[in-house]
């Protein structure tokens, strides 16, 4: 859980309050679903999010267990 909490506050800097403003979340969300990021409201940011959850979580737990590994001392 503490994966997913990093990537969001890191890619949501600067627009905290307003993640859905956020250049690289929006660029992000493109290379994931194709959907153009000009065209992204706040609303269908929600909507992918929520539809999306489980392998986003997935993803970011997996993303998670690689950067331990990677900084796992030998």
């Amino acid at each position: 859980m503490f994966a997913v909490l990093r990537f969001l506050w890191n890619a949501t800097r600067g627009h905290r309050l307003t993640p859905w403003r956020s250049p690289y979340l929006r660029w992000r969300i493109e290379t994931f679903s194709g959907r153009r990021a000009e065209t992204l409201t706040a609303g269908s940011i929600l909507s992918f999010l929520w539809t999306t959850r489980g392998q986003l979580i997935d993803f970011l737990r997996w993303t998670g267990e690689i950067e331990r590994e990677a900084h796992k001392r030998v």
